[in-house]
C-alpha cells in the first residue's frame, strides 16, 4: 500500500473516531497538490493543537489502534512496517510560516476528509524551513529544491 492510501486510512479513522479533519502536509501533501512525486519518506499530518496536549491520550490510542507504535514522543512520531507518521499541530502554520490554516483546501477522497495547503502556502513553508540550519543539513537541501520547483511551477501558471 502506498503512503497516500495509508494516509486516507488514517484520515478516515481520525474523521470518524475523533472528529478531526487532518491536514496532509510535508512532501506527501506537496506531491498530491503539485501532482509530482517528491518521494516522501514519511506521512506528515497536522491536527488541532488540543490533540497534542489535552487530548493526546485519545489521539495516541487511535493511532495505535491502526497498528502503529509510538517511537518518538517529542516528535509525535509513529511507525508501522514501512510507514512512519509525524504529527504536528495545525495552528503552527500561522506561527511558523504565516499560513492561514482556516482557509486551507478541503478534500474528500474515498470518504476521507482532509485539508491541503496551496502552492503559495507551500512556498511560505519551504521558504521558512530554509532558515532552519538543522533542517537544511538534515534534509540535504531538499527544501531548497522544493522551493525552486514551486517557484518554477508558479511561473508556468499552475
Amino acid at each position: 500500500m502506498d503512503k497516500y492510501n495509508e494516509f486516507l486510512t488514517i484520515a478516515k479513522t481520525l474523521n470518524q473516531e475523533l472528529k478531526i479533519i487532518p491536514v496532509l502536509y510535508g512532501s506527501l501533501g506537496l506531491s498530491r497538490v503539485a501532482k509530482v512525486d517528491f518521494s516522501p519518506q514519511d506521512i506528515d499530518i497536522l491536527v488541532p493543537f488540543i490533540f497534542l496536549k489535552e487530548r493526546w491520550p485519545e489521539l495516541k490510542t487511535t493511532i495505535e489502534g491502526l497498528g502503529y507504535e509510538l517511537t518518538d514522543l517529542h516528535e509525535h512520531e509513529f511507525r508501522k512496517a514501512e510507514f512512519k507518521i509525524g504529527i504536528a499541530y495545525l495552528e503552527d502554520l500561522r506561527l511558523f510560516a504565516d499560513v492561514d490554516y482556516k482557509s486551507l483546501l478541503k478534500n474528500v477522497d474515498d470518504r476521507a476528509v482532509y485539508y491541503t495547503l496551496s502552492i503559495s502556502d507551500y512556498k511560505k513553508v519551504y521558504s521558512k524551513s530554509l532558515l532552519d540550519g538543522y533542517r537544511r543539513n538534515k534534509n540535504n537541501n531538499k527544501d531548497q529544491r522544493k522551493l525552486d520547483f514551486l517557484n518554477e511551477f508558479e511561473q508556468k501558471g499552475h
